[in-house]
């Protein structure tokens, strides 16, 4: 299979190709709301491939992988806080 990139040609992050790739995560995502026990398969999810990918790291790579973590997680809060205040904002406007 050939490598998808995780950045497109503008350089921004690209990374909904594979997030659409995870049933689970569209199946969730269908009805807008997501509960406490679809929350909780995420999150087992994610510790699954995080102890998987870890195993596979020397300790150089770990590093970058934690960097890389780090800024994603930093990115997607930080985008979603800016997605809700901009949605906020344009209902305060109608």
């Amino acid at each position: 299979m050939a490598r998808v990139s995780w950045i497109d040609a503008e350089s921004n992050p690209h990374l909904d190709a594979h997030v659409a790739q995870l049933d689970h995560f569209t199946k969730a995502m269908a009805d807008g709301v997501i509960d406490k026990d679809e929350l909780e398969k995420q999150e087992k999810n994610l510790v699954a491939a995080m102890r998987d990918a870890e195993s596979q790291l020397d300790d150089k790579q770990h590093a970058t992988v934690t960097k890389l973590l780090a800024e994603l997680t930093a990115y997607s809060v930080m985008r979603t806080l800016h997605e809700l205040t901009a949605a906020s904002v344009k209902q305060l406007k109608l």
